[in-house]
């Protein structure tokens, strides 16, 4: 199982956000500029987390925002997000957040995957803290074992 490619441009490092909304608003615009969604992919994210609660908080310090395929979609992708200041998504034990992944996928499927081979990468306990220390995107691929771009 391998991860999708995650490019510079789905790197977003150090940023300041002031609650959970705005940093899935930063990990949406990272999908968006690495050309994996449509803006209206980010509303699908925060809309997840409306309807359902904080369950992508799926470890502690590590959020795994996504939503269900669809035409805002236009390739699988990551983006990767870590924050200065850790912010509350209302999980009772995993709260607060400074990692946040944003997930894009164009089936079901490729959701179990994908979400399959993160859960691989977080089976190891040194991987958040050392997402959240990196200071570049080759250092957070490094983490992930992910690529910078997809091939040919």
């Amino acid at each position: 199982m391998t991860l999708p490619p995650l490019p510079d441009s789905a790197v977003e490092l150090g940023r300041v956000a002031h609650d959970w909304r705005e940093a899935i608003r930063i990990t949406g615009e990272a999908l968006v500029k690495s050309g994996v969604t449509q803006p209206g992919y980010t509303d699908r994210m925060i809309d997840v987390i409306e309807e359902f609660g904080a369950y992508i908080v799926i470890a502690p310090g590590l959020a795994l925002a996504h939503a269900r395929p669809g035409a805002d979609v236009r390739r699988e992708g990551l983006a990767v997000v870590t924050l200065a200041e850790p912010v509350a998504f209302g999980h009772p034990h995993n709260d607060p957040v400074n990692v946040i992944l944003g997930l894009a996928v164009t089936t079901p499927e490729s959701h179990v995957t994908s979400v399959a081979a993160l859960a691989n990468v977080f089976n190891d306990a040194s991987a958040i803290p050392a997402v959240a220390a990196a200071t570049t995107a080759d250092a957070v691929r490094a983490v992930l074992g992910a690529s910078q771009e997809e091939a040919a």
